[in-house]
């Protein structure tokens, strides 16, 4: 089955972008080839594990390693001792986003204290998987336990136990939160927040408490690690951002960045997961301490309990309109749970949550919220989900209430170009307009609700906006030009979505050569020049700029050899299709294997770079319509019919961004139905395991409509945006809207779970 997807656009006038040609690594990942972290494997390898806190909240009183290091089969045993002195000290990372280097540190070996289950304090090295099992159960940690606070609620309260005395956060800890789990405090406001009220026909406010989820990845964090003899310490892994490894794991370890070399793996599923090092800096040691390389796969358990997940949290919103629809003002209380250390996506959250409109009055409250479960991470669109359940949700009750249409409300209301986002941002061009214009003309909107399967069944239908900022960055790309005519392209961005063939194509649209004539390879930290991590829907932004950039150092090079052999001036040459031609003597043509083969005797080899950091990324806009049936007597929610619309500027491979629009929604659907992490009162997950952690199947979901809309970024050369973001954000809330209609309740608690939906249907009986 095939989904239904269109794209809204003007005529497509390029050759290479916007077609769809095969992934240059698809054979090898079909086949079963392509290695990803877990295959490594060489001479005199051991296998390392991790022993992990059992206790969400203890001071580590001692650790006894002595019984381990006697055991015939383990050559190291490591703790927080053997990594370089952690100190509170904030340092930006080559990105420029800052941290505490101490907080790093002891998230990757617990120092003085334990602050989560699954929480490292040791680890071990050993001639087999099983000797380092064994090797575990032999160190001796004691303990002095502490009071925990589990959830968002407990870590606001008064009086409660603090994860850290003073948190020590970029900015510095606000003195009013002295005393206090709160890290951090963002504050938004544009207007006059209570006139804007007062303008008000009709106020609506409603309050959510979301769940920590995760971000469902299938391959499981690893790391290998080779410390050589020479003091240089090279590393394989499946993350992200090689160079963020890098950068990250000579902090922790004591070397400079020009002493580490990252190898990047294939990855299998990150979606904002894979950025931060966890094993890396342990097998860096652990190969230090054994000059033999060290190999660490986390099972699954581990992911769910030792990694970064997205935050729980408390989301309020409250708009006011007046009668004739006109939103007045709109007010967002946001706090996120950040886990154990400070640094939760609460600005993204509190940037996004009323981003689709064009407001006078707003103000915008977000709170980092520290507490003993793991430090949070980047799962797609970090932030945008949570907040959009809150404010689309009243939009949707306040239009109902005015008796306006969903669609007609948010387009009387909609961001243009030349709105200012509520952290004061000014938009260039985008697309919230044509996106909400294209669903109003959609026949999935228009069209009769289908019919309820049985009497205590019943069916409705929602809709929800949503948009991601996206993030830019740098990023580098070398072209070579083979003897062959063909092109090798060297590029620093991981592959974690078809990024190497929209990145290809936009270096062959620039020579006009498609990309089975294109070698795309991601290069290790050594061999490319530096780029930012494949997050924030940046990868086919930048480094494509980047390809398009090198694409023009090759093109002007072509020129100029194609000129020197005819004998003629280079502002007489063009190149374009594939071929060098003169623009006024038709008998002057060259195709560029032709032109290739003659490089060597014109004056050598033609390598071409381009080095971005650009900025420009614009933002995309989307919206969802979602059938569903709701069944009364168990809570059970079938999901019918999902239409997704989104703005991709241009979309360079279409495939892949329906596919990104397609597993966004699905991972949405998941957050607001199903997925959870479920605690008891000592801190411990109850459901690390992927039988007990629901995420949705093929079953559980029909096939995801797609309708892209293009309406171009002014900020890029194809004025492509970034994609892989969006789509996740709107599915909470449609679906709540859906479940709303169907039978008139609100779920104030995610996920929507039949439990929690017939919790909601009793209150109404």
């Amino acid at each position: 089955m095939t989904s239904e997807s269109n794209i809204v656009l003007a005529p497509n006038t390029f050759k290479v972008v916007g077609t769809r040609p095969v992934r240059p690594d698809g054979t090898d990942k079909v086949t079963g080839r392509a290695r990803y972290g877990a295959d490594v494997n060489m001479a005199g390898l051991l296998y390392g594990n991790i022993l992990r806190s059992p206790h969400a909240h203890a001071r580590i009183v001692s650790v006894d390693t002595r019984a381990a290091e006697a055991h015939p089969d383990v050559w190291a045993v490591a703790t927080s001792a053997d990594l370089a002195s952690p100190e509170d000290r904030i340092r930006a990372d080559v990105d420029g986003i800052e941290g505490n280097f101490r907080y790093l540190s002891n998230n990757v070996l617990a120092g003085e204290r334990a602050l989560y289950v699954g929480h490292p304090v040791a680890a071990v090295a050993a001639a087999s998987p099983q000797a380092a099992a064994e090797a575990l159960k032999l160190i001796d940690v004691k303990y002095e336990l502490l009071e925990a606070v589990i959830d968002i609620d407990s870590a606001l309260a008064p009086g409660t136990p603090l994860v850290h005395e003073s948190p020590v956060v970029p900015g510095g800890h606000p003195k009013e939160f002295a005393g206090t789990n709160i890290a951090s405090h963002i504050h938004f406001e544009l207007g006059d927040i209570e006139k804007g009220f007062a303008d008000a026909d009709k106020i609506v406010e409603r309050e959510y408490r979301t769940a920590t989820i995760h971000q469902g990845y299938i391959e499981p964090q690893n790391a290998t690690a080779l410390w050589s003899e020479d003091g240089h310490l090279t590393i394989w892994c499946s993350n992200q951002g090689h160079f963020g490894v890098r950068h990250e794991v000579a902090e922790v370890v004591g070397l400079p960045v020009s002493q580490v070399t990252v190898v990047p793996m294939e990855i299998g599923g990150g979606f904002g997961g894979k950025i931060t090092a966890y094993l890396e800096p342990v097998a860096a040691v652990l190969s230090r301490k054994t000059d033999r390389p060290v190999k660490l796969v986390m099972d699954r358990s581990e992911v769910f309990q030792a990694t970064g997940p997205t935050c729980a949290s408390i989301v309020r919103a409250k708009v006011g309109a007046t009668k004739d629809g006109r939103i007045t003002a709109a007010q967002a209380y946001i706090a996120f749970e950040a886990g154990a250390y400070p640094g939760s996506f609460v600005e993204n959250a509190c940037n996004t949550a009323f981003a689709s409109y064009d407001l006078a009055n707003v103000l915008v409250d977000g709170y980092d919220v520290c507490n003993n479960k793991p430090r949070t991470g980047a799962y797609r669109s970090p932030g945008g989900p949570n907040a959009a359940l809150a404010a689309e949700t009243v939009m949707d009750e306040l239009a109902s209430e005015l008796g306006i249409d969903q669609v007609e409300f948010r387009l009387l209301n909609a961001a243009r170009e030349g709105s200012r986002r509520t952290d004061g941002t000014l938009y260039p061009s985008i697309g919230m307009v044509e996106v909400t214009e294209a669903t109003r003309e959609h026949p999935h909107y228009s069209s009769p609700l289908p019919q309820a399967s049985s009497p205590h069944s019943r069916v409705g239908r929602g809709f929800a906006m949503g948009y991601s900022g996206n993030v830019a960055g740098e990023a580098t790309v070398v072209a070579s030009v083979v003897a062959d005519g063909t092109v090798k392209l060297l590029m620093g961005s991981v592959d974690i979505g078809g990024t190497r063939a929209s990145i290809a194509q936009q270096f062959g649209e620039v020579l006009g050569i498609g990309i089975d004539r294109i070698n795309p390879t991601v290069g290790d930290t050594d061999t490319a020049g530096y780029t930012g991590p494949s997050a924030g829907s940046s990868a086919s932004h930048k480094s494509g700029w980047a390809a398009y950039e090198a694409g023009q150092d090759v093109k002007r090079q072509l020129i100029k050899r194609a000129a020197l052999i005819w004998g003629v001036e280079e502002e007489q040459v063009d190149f374009a299709d594939g071929e060098a031609f003169h623009k006024t003597d038709s008998e002057l043509r060259m195709t560029l294997p032709e032109l290739a083969g003659l490089l060597h005797g014109t004056g050598g080899p033609v390598t071409g770079r381009g080095n971005v950091n650009k900025g420009g990324f614009a933002g995309s806009f989307t919206t969802n319509v979602v059938d569903l049936e709701v069944d009364t007597e168990t809570g059970k929610v079938d999901i019918l019919r999902y239409t997704v619309f989104q703005d991709a500027g241009k979309a360079i491979h279409p495939s892949y961004v329906e596919g990104q629009m397609q597993g966004g929604t699905v991972q949405g659907i998941g957050w607001a139905l199903n997925e959870e992490y479920v605690y008891g009162p000592d801190g411990r997950m109850q459901n690390p395991t992927l039988l007990d952690y629901r995420m949705p199947t093929t079953w559980d979901v029909p096939m995801i409509d797609t309708v892209i809309i293009e309406v171009p970024n002014p900020g890029h050369p194809y004025g492509a945006r970034g994609v892989g973001e969006a789509s996740i954000v709107p599915p909470l809330p449609a679906i709540s809207n859906a479940i709303n209609n169907a039978v008139g309740i609100r779920v104030p608690v995610l996920p929507m779970s039949p439990g929690n939906i017939i919790k909601e249907l009793s209150k109404q009986e």
